[in-house]
């Protein structure tokens, strides 16, 4: 990690768990923003998972297809359509789950914009809590409603894209989430 015109730069070589999931590196304004998803936020608990203090949501600290470490997450994450996402989450759980619970779920768009960084970009993301996490969409468990758009799904990009709507087939990342409390 450098700091370069008041930006802090965490460089590829520094996270090589990132250096495949990101097109050159991280960079976060400290000077300009105030930290949206600061450490202080959450509880590790120990276990590939974090507590959010503030909602009660407990959050998967890799996206599905990477594997916690115990410091960092390992491997590609998978893409999914967005029924095959909800449908990975549903197997997960008959399976019998992931920390001890079998209860993990799609967030929606407002949950999973909660972990979104203001701060950072390349990925908006703290890569502290949710390390390797790639600056790409991931689908969330809003679908678009209305005529015509039933085919249709919301997703978060932790890139410079936002919040969107694609067609449910295509394919994107998903990490799950489940009430703590």
């Amino acid at each position: 990690m450098q700091i370069r015109n008041g930006f802090i730069v965490l460089l590829a070589a520094a996270a090589p768990a990132l250096a495949s999931q990101a097109s050159g590196s991280q960079t976060c304004d400290a000077k300009s923003y105030p930290m949206s998803s600061p450490a202080e936020r959450y509880t590790d608990n120990g276990d590939g998972t974090l507590t959010d203090k503030q909602s009660g949501l407990m959050w998967m600290r890799c996206a599905l297809g990477q594997s916690w470490t115990g410091a960092t997450c390992q491997g590609e994450p998978s893409a999914y359509s967005w029924q095959s996402a909800q449908a990975a989450a549903s197997s997960l759980n008959q399976a019998g789950g992931y920390a001890s619970h079998a209860d993990w779920r799609m967030p929606h768009i407002p949950e999973l914009a909660m972990i979104v960084e203001r701060q950072c970009a390349n990925p908006r993301i703290n890569l502290a809590l949710f390390p390797a996490t790639p600056p790409s969409y991931f689908w969330t468990a809003t679908g678009r409603r209305g005529k015509g758009m039933d085919a249709e799904g919301y997703l978060l990009s932790f890139g410079a894209e936002g919040a969107g709507h694609e067609k449910k087939d295509d394919l994107h990342f998903a990490r799950l989430v489940r009430a703590a409390r």
